[in-house]
């Protein structure tokens, strides 16, 4: 599958032409609107369903496998955010606050965009390695932690309080991005195969369905983002396509590395790229308030995401392709 196949494969899947509907319904200003509890239903639908599917595939699988994948995942969820936050600061030239709180949105990763990875991949019918939810899992705190933690040293000239990272680490392990997809692995590796059987009618037939309905939503608030854009500036715009598409490279250079196949290492190249949207918003808001919502929101959320969704996930596929064959 070349180019201009993952590309068809991406923009005429449903779960992108379910965003592109909820972006046009909000520009040509719909009254389609997701209630509150219904979009957080869907969201704990998902992440539980990952974390579930994820743990059942890890059941019988030794560390020697999955040991090397997750570091490298863990690693470059804690590396990212560092030159994220100088480039931000010293290029793009934010305070330290918005460019820690940015920088942990582009550390950290899409569980929206893992979703879609897997459904692009599943079309193509390209193998995934099952362990491929644990890397979702240890991705997402590693790179908030870090990236909050320069912007607060930066902020304190050089010396951070030990108990605001303390209630920033509680936040984090037990806020429901994180405890949803580390208890769904718990669950699904206690069960096992044949225990997922019992509920596979619920989280797996309908994931598709119920994802499609999320971009959905997706698409509606992303719309409602775009104003946001002009306070973002040129180089802030710049930052949100050129960074996911390094970070998509590095990703798939250490895809292969650490002994993917085809299908992971698309995985990881992709998460590598994505930018959080629920988990990183959540803990800025804790742990950073003087950052903008209107920066770090719109340049994950009105840019990142989109690209990534119609465009990054082919061209990830694509890097992954050519590291393979050579």
């Amino acid at each position: 599958m070349d180019l201009l196949q993952s590309l068809s494969t991406s923009l005429l899947s449903p779960m992108v032409l379910a965003f592109a509907l909820g972006l046009f319904a909000t520009l040509v200003k719909s009254d389609l609107r997701f209630p509150d509890e219904l979009y957080s239903a869907l969201t704990i639908y998902l992440l539980f369903a990952i974390g579930l599917k994820g743990g059942m595939k890890l059941d019988g699988m030794s560390l020697s496998v999955v040991g090397l994948p997750l570091a490298c995942a863990i690693c470059l969820s804690a590396i990212i955010p560092i030159w994220c936050f100088f480039i931000l600061k010293k290029i793009v030239r934010l305070d330290a606050a918005n460019s820690g709180a940015i920088a942990a949105h582009y550390g950290s990763v899409s569980a929206v965009t893992f979703s879609a990875v897997l459904a692009f991949l599943e079309v193509a019918k390209i193998q995934v390695e099952g362990y491929v939810p644990a890397l979702l899992a240890v991705m997402e705190a590693p790179a908030i932690i870090v990236a909050i933690y320069l912007a607060m040293r930066s902020m304190q000239g050089g010396e951070t309080k030990p108990g605001a990272l303390k209630k920033l680490l509680h936040e984090l392990l037990t806020g429901k991005g994180i405890l949803l997809l580390l208890g769904g692995l718990v669950i699904g590796l206690l069960c096992g195969k044949k225990g997922f059987e019992q509920v596979a009618p619920f989280f797996d037939a309908p994931f598709k369905g119920v994802l499609a309905l999320f971009l959905l939503e997706v698409g509606l608030v992303t719309g409602r983002r775009l104003g946001d854009l002009k306070a973002a500036g040129w180089k802030l715009v710049a930052f949100a396509l050129i960074m996911p598409v390094l970070h998509g490279l590095l990703g798939a250079f250490i895809g292969k590395w650490c002994g993917l196949g085809l299908g992971g290492t698309t995985v990881l190249a992709t998460l590598t790229a994505s930018a959080s949207y629920i988990a990183a918003p959540a803990a800025v808001r804790i742990a950073l308030p003087q950052a903008s919502p209107a920066l770090y929101l719109s340049s994950s959320l009105a840019i990142t995401f989109p690209f990534n969704i119609v465009l990054g996930i082919p061209l990830y596929h694509e890097f992954a392709k050519i590291l393979f064959k050579a």
